[in-house]
């Protein structure tokens, strides 16, 4: 039984019960190491406190109506609003504003909370019939997650390995069934990119991609991190870095945000029946477009993007100040361009919220016209925002001393003084503490992995366009469009005017005459 299957508490864990959720055996693989402990192994151990925050934040006093409402599964106890199914705008502004508190306390940094992949738990209990002889597994999972409001994520995504051939020509390394048993299905292959899968209960995987062919590639479910014969080989961890040539003060983001992105492999791994989604090549094609997913990912996204945007902008508006240029017209104009892109993003989330679209069972889902939007413009922003900083700052981001101990030096102190002090008054210390911040955000390894992030978090440059196409084309949008122009031109042909009520004027037309 899996943690997340025995937990029938009427309420969310706590951060420490999250923290010792984790202590379940995992196997994850760190500098050639079998970690023993993610919540103390310097790898992780901070992040994992950062997401303990968030569910110890859950039982605070103010949580509720804003983190926590009740239920709709009838146990009598409470949830994060967006694990729930939405049925007006107001159902989704609360959601919204319950991703935007738990954002506002990692500051935007950290994309795939629990509440990431309640982006697809929260579609589980209205559009169940789409999982077909499994939609007693998806209810079930809808009822269990949305009680505890567990953590799971997400790998969707083959290796990227002969990516221009199907799942079936590679399946050495894509994940597919490798035998039916009676007490579920074995599974092996692998996926990526399964970003903070390390610290969270268990992960879901399904397909998006090249159309799958097979049955035995179509097949979507969940895992339980402990379950026997799954491995995650982790990258660089940029927590373990900070800690080891750093401090918080050099690296205040990267030391406690940072959601390890890792190899997920699956080595014959038994995924039990009532965990299994959908086993069939063309439901699984079409999970993303027909689940309910995303317009609630991009939701989610765009909302968590805003604050993080929150954040950049003012700690670049800090900085102006700092270095002195604050008042100068070029900075001031470049300034102005992060906060249009705020607000961009910022209006995006409300208008899926307020504009919202019916779907199944009397369900209300975000506008995906605007999240399609954010997709696109989410990989076009995030890269222009650094580039301002960039722009503006210039040496300032790295004429900056080695760590927070050269502080302690009383020799070199008096030169940090001097040297290295702040426009306006402003200490040394201050402007590098904040210039420090920035640099971590954008210039440290921690800040490049979060560029590639944001330009791919939606799907591939491409994708993200041409399927905003496809979903005009799908929903009958595209002919409305096309009318449109063909309205305006139906009212004029060779012969001059169509309507009646224009001149045409013959009266006036030199060409007419001289043609004669």
């Amino acid at each position: 039984m899996t943690t997340i299957e025995a937990n029938t508490a009427t309420r969310p864990m706590t951060g420490d019960e999250y923290l010792e959720s984790l202590r379940d055996g995992r196997e994850v693989y760190f500098r050639g190491e079998r970690v023993e402990d993610v919540t103390t192994h310097p790898a992780f151990r901070n992040s994992a406190r950062s997401v303990a925050r968030l569910y110890d934040a859950l039982h605070e006093p103010e949580a509720a109506g804003v983190l926590t409402v009740p239920t709709d599964t009838g146990n009598g106890g409470v949830t994060h609003p967006f694990f729930k199914t939405a049925h007006t705008a107001d159902d989704l502004i609360a959601g919204r504003d319950a991703i935007v508190a738990w954002q506002r306390m990692t500051y935007g940094w950290m994309g795939r909370t629990p509440d990431y992949k309640a982006s697809f738990l929260g579609t589980l209990g209205a559009n169940s019939d789409f999982y077909g002889p499994f939609k007693d597994n998806a209810l079930r999972w809808y009822k269990q997650t949305q009680e505890n409001v567990s953590y799971l994520n997400h790998a969707i995504v083959h290796p990227p390995i002969d990516r221009d051939k199907p799942a079936d020509e590679t399946a050495d390394v894509c994940v597919h069934v490798v035998e039916e048993t009676d007490a579920g299905l074995i599974v092996s292959g692998a996926k990526v990119v399964a970003t903070g899968s390390a610290l969270t209960n268990a992960n879901f995987i399904a397909h998006y991609g090249l159309p799958v062919r097979k049955k035995e590639f179509g097949v979507v479910f969940t895992v339980p991190m402990s379950s026997p014969g799954l491995k995650l080989i982790c990258r660089t961890s940029y927590e373990y870095n900070a800690a080891v040539t750093g401090s918080p003060f050099d690296n205040p983001l990267s030391s406690r945000f940072d959601e390890n992105d890792s190899i997920m492999i699956m080595d014959r791994v038994l995924v039990p029946w009532e965990n299994v989604f959908l086993y069939d090549a063309d439901a699984a094609n079409n999970f993303v477009m027909a689940s309910g997913f995303l317009p609630r990912f991009t939701f989610h996204g765009c909302a968590r993007l805003a604050v993080k945007l929150d954040f950049i902008a003012g700690c670049a508006m800090k900085a102006v100040e700092m270095t002195g240029t604050s008042s100068f017209r070029g900075v001031q104009m470049q300034i102005g361009e992060i906060l249009n892109w705020r607000d961009l993003f910022w209006g995006l989330s409300d208008a899926m919220a307020k504009s919202p679209q019916e779907w199944v069972g009397g369900a209300v889902q975000p506008n995906v016209n605007y999240g399609l939007a954010y997709r696109t413009f989410m990989g076009v922003g995030y890269p222009r925002i650094k580039e301002i900083i960039e722009q503006t700052l210039g040496s300032g981001l790295i004429y900056l001393n080695s760590h927070a101990s050269d502080w302690k030096n009383p020799e070199v102190r008096p030169y940090l003084d001097q040297y290295v002090r702040g426009s306006n008054g402003i200490e040394a210390i201050d402007r590098v503490k904040l210039l420090k911040l920035l640099w971590d955000a954008v210039g440290t390894e921690f800040g490049g992995r979060h560029e590639l992030y944001e330009r791919n978090y939606g799907g591939d440059h491409e994708a993200v366009r041409f399927q905003t196409l496809f979903a005009y084309q799908a929903s009958g949008q595209d002919r409305a469009l096309k009318g449109f122009a063909e309205q305006c031109m139906s009212e004029y042909d060779v012969d001059g005017w169509t309507r009646p009520d224009m001149f045409s004027g013959d009266d006036l037309e030199v060409v007419r005459k001289f043609a004669r």
